[in-house]
């Protein structure tokens, strides 16, 4: 490969990544971006070298580099001119090693750097790190068997493009451990295997916006989400600490604000004044590419594997909801027979059934979730879906309508797509995938919100109107629901895979990233939530 000229280059900064780690280079080839302190610390620390003007008589800055030899490509941070010879720099920070130690990464970057500029008919003379944090240079003095390593990784590199799977993540090692890629890569989910040394890597802690209003504007200004209503200012939001807008009804958006929206990669779902999901916005790229076009077909295909862990989870998950609430040892008994013959059926129509055998028998004893005071307030005949016959069926359509939003949004952040699904048909246009990894999360999540905000009387009976046979919501109730709703999805709990407390938003991802991680072949199978 060192004597053949390549058409295409690869980056070297992609090289050094895999020099890192191998699954870490796929993550990054694949568009995972992440927003993390460590990313955070590397950019302040190139800012005053991003910008290709030079600085003095003797030295350039953001200078770009390629080797059709090597078949690598990229970009020297600085280059100190000295009597026609050069000396590289590179500028590095060290928000987790914390000391000015020259890496194996660092080594491969710089060789592959000297190569590139020799070849286009340079003299480098030497090449240093300087360390942001510390203010402190190290000069480098590379070997052949530097230049050797990163030959070879540059092959491996290459030879990684080509691959559809994702390398298997990292064993005993803490490299690990404050990894900025370490919430995506997930490298212990992956193995189904506990925790054992934290992940220090940091996650958004944005809020979610819901926009419900009607006749409100909001638009773009210095940066800030403005939202009007008759020329009255109603909020001010900094973009920064949102980590996804809802709208509901007639609310609208102004070209600006949707348009910062989409290169911050912040999601607007639009619904409708009861909370039904009629749309997402996305940007046009996204990650893992590969991984989507396998997940269409297995999804044409089907998987039953995938649909088995869906349905047993939610039967798993409805049992516990209804034995705290003081339900007898035989329906307890029941849905737990079903659960387990969720692995024995042969087919998606054999699961569907035992499905719906253990939905009747949960919402058969739903009553239950309501204190002994407050049921006769609450009628209920059974669940009767869309449209609602009563209050309480009112609650959990408004409820499941917010979940699917929030598993669209996990679903879109891993770069796979909501309509193609494993257990609910895409043939009907929605998102099936969104609608698959709710289930085992609609009784943890929204039929717990239904019960709270029965329970605490923060929704009464007298807010439900009903017309032509269908019940609706006055918008004090929906309100009540979406804080009720934010509390609950704000709530940690310890995962049952990672052995870490998340918040139930982040476990959404988290499982999202499961089915990728099964689509990519860097997980064996996937494993649902199930609360004890």
């Amino acid at each position: 490969m060192a004597d053949k000229e390549l058409d295409e280059t690869i980056p070297i900064s992609l090289v050094v990544q895999y020099a890192y780690c191998p699954r870490r280079a796929w993550l990054e080839l694949q568009g995972e971006q992440t927003d993390t302190y460590q990313m955070q610390v590397g950019y302040d620390a190139h800012r005053l070298v991003d910008s290709p003007a030079s600085h003095g008589t003797d030295e350039v800055r953001a200078i770009e580099i390629r080797s059709t030899k090597l078949g690598v490509s990229g970009k020297v941070d600085a280059i100190k001119v000295d009597g026609g010879k050069l000396r590289i720099r590179e500028y590095k920070a060290t928000p987790v090693r914390k000391v000015a130690t020259v890496t194996r990464g660092m080594r491969v970057q710089l060789a592959l750097q000297k190569k590139c500029l020799e070849e286009m008919g340079n003299e480098v003379d030497a090449t240093e790190i300087y360390f942001v944090n510390h203010k402190q240079i190290v000069e480098v003095s590379l070997t052949e068997e530097d230049y050797e390593v990163a030959h070879d990784y540059a092959a491996q590199v290459r030879e990684l493009l080509k691959s559809d799977y994702s390398p298997e993540p990292l064993e005993d090692t803490t490299r690990c451990v404050g990894c900025s890629h370490a919430d995506v890569c997930l490298p212990d989910v992956h193995r189904m295997q506990p925790v054992e040394r934290r992940i220090r890597a940091s996650m958004s802690d944005g809020r979610v916006v819901y926009l419900t209003t009607a006749g409100s504007y909001a638009h773009l200004r210095k940066g800030r989400m403005v939202i009007d209503l008759k020329k009255e200012e109603l909020a001010q939001i900094p973009l920064e600490t949102v980590q996804a807008v809802q709208v509901h009804g007639n609310v609208t958006l102004s070209g600006g604000l949707i348009r910062e929206l989409l290169e911050r990669d912040i999601p607007i779902e639009w619904c409708t004044s009861y909370g039904r999901l009629s749309g997402w916005s996305m940007p046009s790229w996204g990650p893992n590419g590969s991984a989507r076009n396998l997940q269409h077909v297995l999804s044409q295909e089907g998987s039953l594997l995938f649909a088995s862990e869906f349905v047993a989870a939610k039967i798993a998950n409805q049992a516990t909801q209804i034995r705290r609430a003081g339900a007898d040892d035989k329906v307890v008994g029941l849905l737990r027979q079903y659960q387990q013959e969720c692995y024995g059926v042969h087919n998606l129509t054999e699961l569907l059934g035992v499905e719906g055998r253990a939905a009747d028998v949960y919402f058969g004893s739903f009553p239950l979730l309501i204190k002994e005071p407050l049921r006769p307030l609450w009628a209920w005949a059974g669940r009767s879906g869309r449209p609602a016959t009563d209050g309480i069926n009112a609650l959990l359509n408004y409820a499941y309508s917010l979940l699917v939003g929030d598993e669209v949004r996990a679903i879109v952040a891993c770069g796979l797509d909501p309509h193609a699904g494993f257990l609910h048909s895409s043939g009907r246009n929605k998102p099936a995938l969104a609608l698959d990894l709710m289930e085992e999360v609609r009784a943890p999540i929204a039929d717990s919100v239904v019960q709270t905000v029965i329970n605490c009387q923060s929704v009464k009976p007298s807010e439900f109107e009903e017309a032509l046979g269908s019940v609706r919501m006055s918008k004090n109730a929906r309100y009540k629901v979406i804080d009720a709703y934010e509390r609950r999805m704000q709530t940690e709990f310890e995962h049952p895979v990672l052995h870490q407390k998340v918040t139930w938003r982040r476990a959404l991802e988290i499982q999202a990233r499961q089915v990728l991680g099964v689509l990519e072949r860097s997980q064996e199978h996937y494993r649902g939530i199930r609360v004890r």
